[in-house]
């Protein structure tokens, strides 16, 4: 492995915007903001008051009427100053500076363009069974073909019994593995392409760089048809069951796709799997109907496989993944364990009667429909299905679901006057764990853009750009959470790729989980955490699993939040 311990120490003792006596730092925003954005950094080490001072872009130095509040950690007892510079509305770079430290901040007119387009062709970079040969320093051979997949016995089906061949090709590795997963994989595009119908101008002028660049489609669209394609191959064409994931039996070590060796399998078919490739299936048929030229016939063979899932999961209620029956060859990769389908009931339904129309997926997703908003998350989709009813308007089901996001924004926001870091995000333990920089921030984020959207109003907005400033730097750990941003980004991502290609920098536009009190991983680590406090129990290095691997429903957050900012 070709990143130590000591390079970490070496780049945390290098960081812009660390204090020459160690005793005072200053968290911001390190990619940008609006012009119209808040100007809000949070200085840690010493009261700011009567020592703020700002250098413009047209280097002239004033003393803002800054707005300073404290703010004291609920779990650390640290005392910070969140501190208001006021309106910088001219675009450049100023510099700020409270006693002896001194940082920048970049105000521009697409301050997030960049590290928006980064985090969409992420995907390009993790696409499995190709070379990646527009990848730049990134390019490697052709890994993990998948034209030799077994079906293992525990998706053994009559004309498909335990040993067949089959070819399964394509699609995205699903994190810092090799694997490909239906649930999270369906998940991904299942968030994107919400925030793709909320701005679908943005998404198909934007340009990526990747092979079918050139073709009449958006290269967002491309980009989810890659990992489409995989899915087309991940239903039993015999009963309409979808296998759960296709899998080694156990994670490779930390090499290139190329370099790997063990057997790829198909793996038990589970009724979440089912139900998420049928919702994700749904949508693709509608919102691939235009690009028949590209994607000839594709539309009429996604809808029908939609429907033949959606049945075998009506016909298979309680078909859940249980790994731990898995033998001969027993699997011991991700789980993406799910014992409640309610959600993806609600979600498939909706999905379905948006393309068809027919009562009985009304019917079912009148059912199955939430009693509350909650975040999307892979484990919980049911704001997936919300999104779909609120971009089909004059229903009642859609006025169901606007009356709960309103109500989850208007709870998410209330604390922000008092937090310490002056956003929505990071105010509660709960907020911190397993992908919560995803899960957490960015989705919350993002419903908060839906319900200004939805409600023809700026309410939320404001709200949702602080959760980006937290994101990219205001926060306690001061990092800016998105390789290749910023001036303290992570280097050392759990993240087999990053890791084991030669390169010194991880693949750029990739959102760390973050901050992980649970510290899982922490048995095997090669150092100790640095902190246990919520908010800081975060460590830049290649074993942390917990709080510093990568996934594409993470990175599916990030696109759908920053691609969104970046819309407005």
């Amino acid at each position: 492995m070709k990143r130590l311990i000591l390079t970490f120490v070496a780049i945390s003792a290098a960081i812009v915007c660390q204090a020459q006596d160690g005793t005072i730092e200053l968290r911001r925003n390190q990619v940008g903001c609006y012009p119209q954005q808040e100007k809000v950094i949070v200085v840690e080490g010493m009261n700011p008051k009567g020592k703020v001072r700002v250098t413009t872009p047209d280097g002239k130095t004033v003393k803002p009427k800054a707005m300073i509040r404290k703010a004291v950690s609920p779990w650390s007892g640290k005392i910070r100053y969140v501190v208001d510079l006021g309106e910088l509305k001219s675009t450049g770079r100023y510099q700020v500076s409270v006693g002896n430290q001194t940082c920048d901040l970049t105000v521009a007119e697409r301050p997030y363009q960049d590290i928006a387009k980064s985090s969409l062709r992420l995907f390009y970079l993790v696409r499995s069974g190709v070379a990646i040969d527009l990848g730049g320093a990134y390019n490697r051979p052709l890994g993990h073909a998948d034209t030799h997949v077994l079906v293992h016995n525990s998706a053994a089906s009559p004309l498909r019994p335990a040993g067949t061949v089959i070819s399964s090709p394509y699609g995205w590795y699903d994190a810092g593995d090799y694997n490909k997963y239906v649930v999270n994989s369906a998940f991904s595009i299942g968030l994107m392409f919400a925030a793709y119908e909320q701005q679908r101008d943005y998404f198909d002028a934007l340009r990526t760089d990747i092979p079918e660049s050139g073709n009449k489609t958006p290269d967002f669209l491309d980009e989810m048809m890659f990992n489409l394609r995989w899915f087309l191959t991940m239903q039993d064409p015999y009963d309409g069951g979808v296998y759960h994931k296709l899998t080694t039996p156990n994670f490779e070590d930390f090499i290139m796709p190329k370099a790997c060796k063990q057997q790829r399998y198909v793996v038990a078919k589970s009724v979440t799997a089912a139900l998420d490739f049928a919702a994700v299936m749904a949508d693709a048929a509608r919102l691939f109907e235009p690009y028949q030229n590209d994607y000839p016939g594709f539309s009429s063979t996604a809808a029908a496989m939609a429907e033949r899932a959606y049945q075998w999961a009506k016909e298979h209620p309680k078909a859940f993944y249980r790994q731990e029956q898995l033998k001969d060859p027993a699997v011991t990769t991700g789980t993406y364990g799910d014992g409640n389908a309610s959600d993806e009931f609600f979600w498939a339904a909706s999905a379905l009667y948006r393309l068809t129309g027919r009562q009985a997926y009304l019917d079912d997703a009148q059912q199955y429909q939430p009693q509350r908003f909650t975040t999307p998350t892979w484990g919980n989709v049911a704001s997936l299905g919300a999104f779909e009813w609120l971009a089909h308007h004059n229903t009642e089901i859609c006025e169901t679901m606007l009356n709960q996001l309103t109500a989850y924004c208007d709870e998410a926001v209330k604390d922000v006057a008092t937090s310490c870091f002056q956003s929505p995000y990071g105010n509660n333990p709960r907020d911190f764990g397993w992908g919560c920089l995803a899960e957490h921030c960015c989705c919350q984020a993002l419903a908060l853009l839906y319900a200004d959207k939805m409600l023809g109003t700026e309410k939320y907005r404001r709200f949702a750009l602080q959760n980006v400033d937290y994101l990219l730097g205001r926060n306690a750990t001061g990092y800016c959470y998105v390789t290749g941003f910023g001036d303290k980004s992570p280097m050392h991502p759990h993240h087999r790729p990053s890791a084991s290609d030669g390169i010194d920098n991880p693949f750029p536009g990739m959102l760390v989980g973050g901050p992980n009190p649970g510290q899982q991983d922490k048995s095997t680590m090669p150092v100790p955490y640095t902190s246990n406090y919520p908010d800081e129990s975060y460590m830049d290095v290649t074993e942390s699993y917990a709080s510093n691997e990568i996934a594409i429903n993470w990175n599916a957050s990030l696109v759908a939040f920053l691609c969104w900012l970046d819309a407005l």
